[in-house]
């Protein structure tokens, strides 16, 4: 039984691993694309052409790709600016938490404090903590405090509620580096803060990365945070696109194009940083 088994193992790897497992994936691929492309192919379309018939008849009638759509998203104030202000708060929130979730990081996993153990279980716990639950005593507090409907605001709530899964992404990795690689470096001379930067920070590379596309992505997304927090007169994108919609109704000419600027950017982040943040994820899972 014991030496079939690994022959039988071996045989369905290879039939997973055969053309007709990856015509399925790509399959899939494609049926995830259908929306993105679809959004793309509306956002060059005529507003006549919208009205009167679906996106994939382009593939028939290529005549009616136009970059006008563009032109008039540009040419919009509102939503120009709005890219500025999701820039503006999606910018600081990443780093002030990748900063921050760094050196706590490596506190945790490398500094020896009273309740160490304890302060790290509540940060994990802070991990079950909804966005929604602190939507109202927030508010309240920047209220009271001038930094409601600002972007400082906006920037602290996020930095706040992505600090909890950035120690513990941080923590978790930085444990993993060699205890001999530590000791060695102490016994050279090196300081805390001359570890952090030389040694520790250079090897937690694709961590940083894993941490900034999460925390990015998150940031840049975000609706609920920005509808009650963010400045009226400068709201980020998602929260512009959000007003075009109850203003005008189905004017898809004005929210495709916004849509789809508004996934440029991410995605440009997401395929720049896409082999740091897989070697982030696969760090640990073998020796």
């Amino acid at each position: 039984m014991s030496a079939r088994e690994p022959a039988l193992g071996s045989r369905i790897a290879a039939r997973l691993s055969g053309g007709l497992v990856q015509f399925v994936l790509v399959v899939v691929g494609l049926f995830w694309l259908m929306p993105t492309v679809g959004l793309l192919l509306s956002s060059l379309r005529a507003p006549g052409d919208i009205a009167e018939s679906g996106w994939w008849t382009v593939f028939t009638a290529p005549a009616q790709l136009t970059w006008e759509n563009y032109q008039g998203v540009l040419e919009d104030g509102a939503i120009t600016g709005s890219l500025l202000s999701t820039v503006a708060i999606t910018v600081p929130a990443t780093v002030l938490v990748i900063v921050i979730g760094s050196l706590a990081g490596y506190a945790f996993a490398w500094l020896e404090f009273p309740g160490r153990d304890w302060w790290f279980v509540l940060v994990v716990a802070l991990l079950a903590v909804p966005v929604q639950v602190a939507l109202v005593p927030v508010s309240e507090l920047f209220g009271w405090v001038g930094l409601f409907e600002t972007t400082a605001g906006v920037v602290l709530f996020h930095v706040a509620f992505g600090l909890p899964f950035a120690v513990f992404l941080m923590r978790n990795f930085f444990a993993q580096i060699p205890k001999e690689l530590m000791e060695a470096a102490r016994l050279d001379g090196a300081g805390e803060v001359r570890l952090f930067t030389r040694v520790v920070l250079p090897l937690g590379g694709p961590a940083v990365a894993s941490l900034g596309i999460f925390q990015f992505l998150w940031v840049w997304n975000d609706m609920l945070v920005a509808l009650v927090f963010a400045d009226s007169d400068s709201p980020p994108v998602t929260v512009a696109l959000q007003q075009q919609v109850r203003q005008f109704g189905n004017n898809i000419d004005i929210l495709a194009p916004g849509a789809f600027l508004s996934m440029i950017i991410p995605l440009a982040v997401f395929f720049a940083f896409q082999r740091q943040f897989v070697s982030g994820l696969m760090s640990g899972a073998v020796k």
